[in-house]
């Protein structure tokens, strides 16, 4: 059974490939494609196949696709531009004749009013019309949007955001990846929804605290309104395109929209998802 992993560059996809590895897939069953091969021909090193896909390329999609059986569709980074890559994807999944295809979406996207979410919801209702047997896999945030940030925290003592008290599932993307290998390698998850959150949810000031816990520094939770927190990112480097969608991901945090407490994560990766203070620790190592 040939398993294939688009995005293989990025870091949940190669993080994927790797689980599958880990989890005994023979390397020569396993298909990773990036838009630039050389990218990762460390894995072709491994035996892994490397082929090219460009979401943009459908050529380069049905050459990619050729002999797999079960795809993993890991959702495009370019926001705007997500659902034309994400159809071309399907119909050439379509057109190779893939068995199943899972894709990593967003919590509750069907319902959810997350500026993020629209481009998932118009995806899964795209797999849903092609017919082909499919699973979501709905992440919720990762842990690694919060400890990126941490030399910055540490600098100005605060994490900044808009989200009030609500709570956020969020995981590694170890832990995503995980869950993602599982569904890929085989077992029955045709039309399978899928929540995927950490264990154990938290607010942004309790994971102030968790900060301040493990660096033994002083760190506090400043809550800003939407505007607010949209000009500090903006003030911080981010385009106010991108600024304004963060921001509204943390108005949405604020209301429940990225928190799960549906274990399907830690029960799909076989094991307790990561905690946060382990999480902080591993990123510390990369602060200076």
């Amino acid at each position: 059974m040939t398993l294939l992993v688009t995005g293989a560059s990025g870091h949940l996809g190669r993080l994927v490939v790797e689980a599958l590895l880990d989890g005994g897939t023979p390397a020569a069953d396993v298909v990773a494609t990036a838009r630039t091969p050389e990218s990762i021909s460390d894995l072709a090193d491994r035996g892994v196949q490397v082929r090219r896909a460009d979401y943009t390329d459908p050529a380069s999609l049905d050459a990619a696709f050729v002999g797999v059986d079960r795809l993993l569709l890991v959702s495009g980074s370019e926001v705007g531009q997500r659902v034309a890559q994400h159809a071309n994807v399907i119909d050439a999944a379509k057109r190779a004749g893939v068995g199943f295809v899972a894709y990593t979406s967003i919590t509750r996207a069907d319902t959810s009013d997350l500026a993020l979410a629209a481009e998932h919801r118009a995806t899964e209702e795209l797999l849903a019309a092609s017919g082909l047997p499919h699973a979501l896999l709905r992440n919720s945030w990762y842990l690694e949007n919060y400890t990126g940030q941490l030399s910055t925290v540490l600098e100005h003592g605060a994490v900044l955001g808009a989200a009030g008290d609500g709570r956020v599932s969020a995981a590694t993307r170890a832990d995503y990846a995980a869950a993602a290998a599982a569904v890929l390698a085989g077992g029955d998850h045709d039309g399978a929804v899928y929540e995927l959150g950490g264990d154990h949810a938290f607010t942004l000031d309790e994971y102030a605290g968790a900060v301040a816990r493990v660096t033994g520094r002083e760190v506090a939770y400043r809550d800003l309104s939407v505007e607010e927190y949209t000009a500090a990112l903006v003030a911080a480097g981010l385009p106010e395109g991108y600024a304004a969608v963060l921001a509204d991901s943390d108005r949405g945090l604020s209301e429940g929209a990225m928190f799960t407490d549906s274990g399907d994560l830690s029960r799909l990766a076989g094991r307790p998802t990561t905690a946060v203070e382990d999480a902080l620790r591993a990123a510390l190592v990369a602060v200076p």
